[in-house]
């Protein structure tokens, strides 16, 4: 038997970065086409820039079944009109496997959906651990002023399927509207 090695990873919780990662995944304004509900808003925020919206930092951890796949993500405040940022959101390739996501700075959701139309919106609060039960599509939204960051861990042969998302979307969103937040 190969036994894999034990580690340790240092994580910067001021910055929300995993030192010493192995892969860094940037989503820029452009990798959010048809994902927000204003194009325009979307292409004009395109134009102007292309500012980063998240960075998912990870550490290499084979992705087969017995092991923990895990990763620090730090989506960044701001809006496309009037519609918060977001993650591009996924279903697991593995639709058995769950996910948990711990809060470790900033506000926001996670927004949840079933392919039957459920969805849930759990809060998303500094210390606060959000459970995502197998077969569930979930994406994260940052409703406050800094970054969003979250650790997450999942299931090494979970994998993840973004194809579904960007062809079904999600039947609710967050916008800021009247100075407040609205789910619809």
């Amino acid at each position: 038997m190969d036994y894999m090695q034990p580690f340790g990873v240092d994580i910067d919780l001021v910055e929300g970065v995993m030192r010493d990662h192995d892969r860094v995944v940037v989503r820029r304004a452009s990798a959010m086409l048809g994902h927000y509900a204003d194009g325009a808003a979307l292409q004009a925020l395109i134009d102007a820039g292309d500012p980063v919206h998240y960075e998912v930092f990870e550490k290499a951890v084979p992705a087969e079944y017995g092991h923990l796949l895990f990763c620090i993500s730090k989506l960044y405040p701001g809006r496309v009109g009037d519609e918060y940022f977001m993650t591009k959101g996924h279903y697991h390739t593995v639709a058995e496997t769950a996910e948990v996501y711990l809060c470790l700075r900033g506000k926001g959701y996670m927004l949840m959906k079933t392919a039957e139309g459920g969805c849930v919106p759990a809060p998303m609060a500094r210390n606060r651990l959000v459970y995502v039960p197998p077969y569930w599509a979930h994406r994260s939204i940052n409703t406050g002023d800094e970054p969003l960051i979250s650790l997450c861990i999942y299931p090494g042969d979970a994998g993840h399927n973004y194809g579904d998302i960007e062809r079904e979307g999600f039947p609710k969103r967050v916008f800021f509207r009247g100075g407040q937040e609205v789910i619809a």
